[in-house]
């Protein structure tokens, strides 16, 4: 069984090996890389991939999911949906907290803490399924508790 956030990702990555036109061919891909999903589910997938149709040289619509630009700053919306999806753990030390994920996933929580601007927060590294998240001096005990409620892990 795949799981929503696995079968996301291959879905972004589908997108960037092939010129997927509709939803159909998108299912049948999954399909032949073992991931079995209706196309309500893909139509569900793709908005909140934030896909959209773009026109390639020819004249052929095909999906694909635009990059957030670095100085883009992420919606508090956008946080509180990756941090609820993909955080399962929220432990601290002092001005350092770390949030576990699912593998292949920290970076996806680290670029929407980096882009969503929080004051407390400095910064971030990630790992493959632990992000650190480097709060400032005497902030760390607030924001592991926003993330916690993010997380839906109160």
């Amino acid at each position: 069984m795949t799981t929503k956030s696995q079968r996301q990702h291959r879905i972004n990555k589908l997108l960037e090996e092939h010129r997927v036109s509709n939803q159909s061919q998108l299912v049948e891909l999954l399909a032949e890389a073992g991931v079995t999903v209706n196309q309500a589910t893909v139509s569900r997938d793709l908005e909140e991939l934030g896909a959209i149709k773009v026109r390639m040289s020819g004249g052929d619509a095909v999906y694909a999911v635009p990059e957030l630009p670095r100085d883009q700053v992420a919606p508090e919306e956008h946080l509180r949906r990756v941090v609820g999806d993909w955080v399962v753990e929220v432990d601290r030390s002092g001005d350092l907290v770390v949030l576990r994920t699912p593998p292949g996933s920290a970076h996806v929580v680290g670029s929407a803490l980096d882009r969503n601007g929080m004051d407390d927060v400095v910064g971030t590294v990630a790992g493959d399924d632990t992000l650190l998240v480097i709060a400032r001096e005497r902030k760390g005990s607030a924001v592991s508790a926003a993330l916690r409620e993010l997380a839906g892990l109160d």
